[in-house]
């Protein structure tokens, strides 16, 4: 009898001690006030970004930290590749290297190999099922990286491209030449506007060959990933952790036409280090890039010969004709670094504040971003909180915020699964067509310095002969990188 006591009483002991280190499912805070955790969290956010993020966390730690027992403080690492270079130095123990911050912005591709080293905590633990459907159900899944399927990148902030126009400049071209902005609705449509810009502001001077590219993009490894989906092949075929490459020649030959032909006979362009740089220096018309780039479109141009002020026109992101309406989903999430029970719960419960549909779209509003949760995806929710917070918000991130909103139910948003050495073979997307364009642009403009018309420059970079050698690389550039 006293035996069978014992053993309910050691049975009671055990499930008091579960109760206390389980954290879903309204389980008992492992916080006290009394007793606070100091939570560092690395990003890779600068300048009106950075100032709103810290906006929110010193926010977040006058109210709902306060009370938790929570304070969260903020370090930008500068880019996004400094950061992943200061976490892998972190993870790796080098010398000189700061400690783990308990929490840090991360794209899946790192946060998969991080995963792999056992570096990231699993947020499964610390969300319930309905808490974990208040959020986009595909960013969830993004952030899904681990072998068993549970969460290891908590959905902060995302982010998709368009088409961003100098609208003032356009409409002198447009009405010089009777452009249509439907045109660019299509990569086929920007290649022929393109050409026809080229065509037209060559011919505004005596100098020969001296026409002007329309046209840029950002990210050329979203350029592929998307591209190949619109034409209807998943590049990076991911199952079990294992990618099989699809590398249809018809289907990248149409990427190699519409951008590689481009650049080299300069309708498109690619001078500084974005393309919203371009367009300040009046070297481009339009780009396509990320929505937080709209911040950086410019007010003006910038020429010799002086300044003019220009309006900005968000457009939706172009897609090859016969294609399926894909958009890039991106935008680094937050990871957890794994350490202990009240850590890891603190972090979770300051990600799970910040993205509440008013502090995600408040953060939204400044950088670009869109936000995480169901409730807080629509030009309604986002009006609302500019409205109640009464906030000043740049017209071109407003537009393009509300651009997308309005496209959504169009579009189907796509990101490639994690794999090994991912990151790695996306290195390869982003330079290798990009690369030679660029080196081979230079070669046909020093032969125009020489006499050769455009056409006789251009004539061997725009040959079977060239697609041939640059598809043959390709795939061996992507397939050793992959096989590492």
């Amino acid at each position: 009898m006293k035996h069978g006591i014992f053993q309910r009483i050691i049975c009671l002991l055990c499930i008091t001690a579960l109760l206390q280190v389980t954290t879903a499912c309204g389980s008992k805070s492992p916080l006290s006030p009394k007793d606070p955790v100091s939570l560092t969290v690395w990003h890779y956010y600068n300048g009106s970004q950075q100032a709103a993020f810290d906006a929110l966390t010193e926010e977040f730690n006058d109210t709902a930290g306060r009370e938790l027992g929570i304070t969260v403080q903020g370090f930008s690492q500068g880019s996004v590749s400094d950061l992943e270079t200061a976490v892998r130095a972190a993870v790796n123990g080098e010398v000189g290297a700061d400690a783990m911050p308990d929490l840090f912005s991360s794209y899946a591709d790192t946060a998969y190999e991080l995963e792999q080293s056992g570096a990231l905590a699993n947020l499964s633990e610390y969300l319930s099922k309905d808490e974990l459907a208040q959020y986009v159900d595909a960013y969830i899944d993004e952030g899904c990286i681990a072998s068993d399927g549970s969460l290891r990148i908590f959905p902060v902030a995302k982010s998709t491209e368009t088409l961003m126009l100098n609208q003032t400049d356009w409409e002198v071209f447009a009405e010089a030449t009777g452009a249509s902005l439907d045109s660019l609705r299509t990569i086929e449509g920007v290649v022929s506007t393109a050409e026809a810009y080229y065509q037209w502001t060559d011919s505004l001077t005596e100098t020969p060959n001296d026409g002007k590219a329309l046209y840029g993009r950002d990210a050329m490894a979203n350029y592929f990933i998307i591209g190949m989906q619109q034409l209807g092949t998943e590049m990076f075929q991911v199952e079990g952790g294992e990618v099989t490459l699809q590398l249809p020649e018809d289907a990248l030959r149409r990427l190699w036409e519409n951008y590689y032909i481009p650049i080299v006979m300069g309708w498109f362009g690619a001078y500084g280090s974005f393309r919203s740089d371009d367009v300040k220096t009046g070297e481009l018309l339009a780009y396509t890039g990320s929505t937080a780039s709209s911040m950086y479109f410019p007010s003006q141009v910038e020429l010799d010969s002086g300044t003019h002020p220009i309006d900005c026109l968000v457009l939706p992101s172009p897609v090859f004709e016969g294609g399926r309406n894909y958009a890039v989903q991106q935008g680094a999430g937050m990871v957890v670094s794994k350490s202990d029970l009240k850590h890891e719960y603190a972090a979770v419960e300051f990600l799970k504040w910040f993205t509440q549909a008013d502090n995600n779209l408040r953060f939204g509003c400044v950088s670009g971003y869109f936000p995480v949760r169901k409730d807080a995806n629509s030009t309604e929710a986002l009006s609302r909180v500019i409205s109640e917070q009464k906030l000043e918000v740049v017209p071109k991130t407003y537009d393009c915020l509300t651009a997308v909103f309005d496209e959504m139910e169009n579009i189907t948003l796509y990101t490639s699964k994690s794999f090994p050495n991912a990151y790695i073979a996306r290195k390869v997307l982003e330079y290798n067509l990009a690369d030679r364009a660029a080196e081979d642009r230079a070669a046909v403009v020093e032969a125009m310095a020489g006499g050769a018309s455009l056409e006789e420059a251009a004539a061997d970079y725009v040959s079977e002969d060239a697609f041939q050698s640059w598809y043959g690389g390709f795939c061996d550039a992507l397939n050793a990188a992959v096989s590492q």
